[in-house]
C-alpha cells in the first residue's frame, strides 16, 4: 500500500472536501473521462459528499464498454474457428456480442485463454506453431505501447501465426465529439492520468480554449480525484479554461516518448466506431501498412461483420453522460452482471457495473 495509503488519508480528504465546498458558489457539471475514476468516485462515495452544486458526469473512458458490438462479434467468429487460440484480457470474456460472449465460445470447445499481456499471447504463438494465435487488442492510449510492441516483435521474430484484432480508441477526439454535440452539458473535464502518462497532455491544450472548458489531469485515488475537482472548480469559478496537471507524480506534458515511438511505428490513426456512440472521425488506431499482415480481421476475413444493438440497453446514453446508469429502465432488472445487456454492466471500468456493485439502485429523475 506504499504510495497509495497517503492518497486515501481521511484527514486530508476531509480538508479537500471542505475547501471544495468553500470555493463553490454556483452549479457546475464536470466529466471524469476514465471508467477507473468513475469506480473510485462511486466506491468511495465522492459524488455524494461533494456540494450539491457539483455534478459529476460519467464519461466514455471505459475501453471495454466502447468496443463496438461488431468487433465483439468478429472476436467471437474468430475464436470459434478450429485451430485458433484466442487470447484476451479477462474483462472481455463476459462482454455480450449479438448472441453470446467469449465464455460461451470457450464452453463450446473454443480455445479461449485469459492473458495478462499481449507478450503472453506472442509467447503462446511461439510455443504453438501449428495454431493461429490471436490477441484481442483493445484499449485507450494506455494499452497501445504493449500491443504495438507485441506486433513489432512478431514481425521481427518472424512469428507468422500471431495476429491481433485491434480496436484502439483515443481520448482527445472523444472530448471533441462530446463538446460538439448539441446536448453537451460538460463544463470541465477530469482527464485520465494513465492515458496522459503515455501521451502527455499537450493534445488537450487546444481543446480547453476551443470549447472553453478546464481540463485537469487527475489520478485515481480519492485525494487525486478531489485535487482534480478542486482545480477544475477554481478555474470554473474564475472563468478560466486551461489544462492543469494534478497528477505530476506520474505525468509530464510530453508523455512517454519511447512509448509514443513504438505506437507510431506500428499504428496509424483511423476513424473508429464507439459502442453506443457511433463513429468518431480519427478517433482510433489500426495497424499500418507495414504491419497489416498481422491484422486478425483481415486474416480471418471478418472485417464486414454487421450487428444490431439491444433496444433495451441505454449504455450509449450512459457513455455520453446523458444518463446515469440507474436511470436506465433495464438497470438491475433485465440487465445485471450475470445477464448483461451491454458492456457497461460487466466491465471492471463500466459505470453500470460501478452503480450495481456499490448499491446505487435508487433511480433518479431522468436528465432532460
Amino acid at each position: 500500500m506504499k504510495y497509495l495509503a497517503e492518497f486515501r488519508d481521511n484527514a486530508l480528504v476531509s480538508k479537500l472536501f471542505d475547501e471544495i465546498r468553500r470555493v463553490t458558489t454556483r452549479p457546475w457539471a464536470m466529466m471524469e473521462v476514465c471508467g477507473g475514476q468513475t469506480h473510485s468516485i462511486i466506491r468511495n462515495g465522492i459524488d455524494q459528499l461533494l456540494p450539491p452544486e457539483i455534478e459529476l458526469i460519467h464519461g466514455p473512458g471505459c475501453p471495454v464498454c466502447v468496443t463496438p458490438l461488431e468487433t465483439i462479434d468478429k472476436a467471437l467468429a474468430i475464436a470459434a474457428q478450429p485451430g485458433v487460440i484466442f487470447c484476451s484480457f479477462g474483462d472481455m470474456l463476459r462482454v455480450p456480442g449479438s448472441e453470446r460472449d467469449l465464455f460461451a465460445v470457450k464452453s463450446e470447445g473454443g480455445d479461449v485463454r485469459i492473458v495478462y499481456s499481449p507478450l503472453d499471447a506472442l509467447k503462446i504463438a511461439r510455443e504453438n506453431p501449428d495454431k493461429q494465435v490471436v490477441f484481442f487488442g483493445i484499449g485507450f492510449e494506455t494499452t497501445a505501447p504493449a500491443n504495438a510492441q507485441a506486433v513489432f516483435l512478431a514481425k521481427k521474430q518472424n512469428v507468422r501465426n500471431f495476429s491481433m484484432l485491434v480496436s484502439h480508441v483515443l481520448v482527445p477526439p472523444a472530448i471533441e465529439a462530446i463538446m460538439s454535440s448539441p446536448t453537451a452539458r460538460v463544463q470541465a473535464f477530469l482527464a485520465a492520468g494513465h492515458v496522459c502518462s503515455v501521451m502527455g497532455y499537450w493534445q488537450y491544450e487546444e481543446l480547453a480554449p476551443k470549447y472553453k472548458v478546464p481540463i485537469v489531469v487527475t489520478g485515481f485515488e480519492p485525494l487525486d480525484v478531489l485535487a482534480g475537482i478542486h482545480k477544475a472548480v477554481l478555474q470554473l469559478e474564475s472563468g478560466k479554461h486551461e489544462v492543469e496537471n494534478a497528477y505530476a507524480r506520474a505525468v509530464v506534458r510530453e508523455g512517454n516518448l519511447p512509448a509514443q515511438k513504438i505506437i507510431n511505428e506500428v499504428f496509424e490513426v483511423c476513424d473508429r466506431t464507439w459502442r453506443g456512440i457511433g463513429m468518431i472521425p480519427q478517433s482510433g488506431w489500426r495497424l499500418n501498412e507495414g504491419y497489416r499482415e498481422f491484422d486478425a480481421a483481415l486474416r480471418f476475413s471478418v472485417e464486414n461483420v454487421c450487428t444490431q444493438e439491444s433496444t433495451l440497453c441505454h449504455s450509449g446514453e450512459v457513455l455520453q453522460g446523458l444518463l446515469k446508469p440507474n436511470q436506465c429502465p433495464a438497470f438491475g432488472k433485465e440487465c445485471t452482471p450475470r445477464k448483461p445487456l451491454g458492456a457497461t454492466m460487466v466491465s471492471s471500468e463500466g459505470a453500470c457495473a460501478a452503480y450495481y456493485n456499490y448499491g446505487r439502485f435508487i433511480a433518479v429523475e431522468t436528465i432532460s
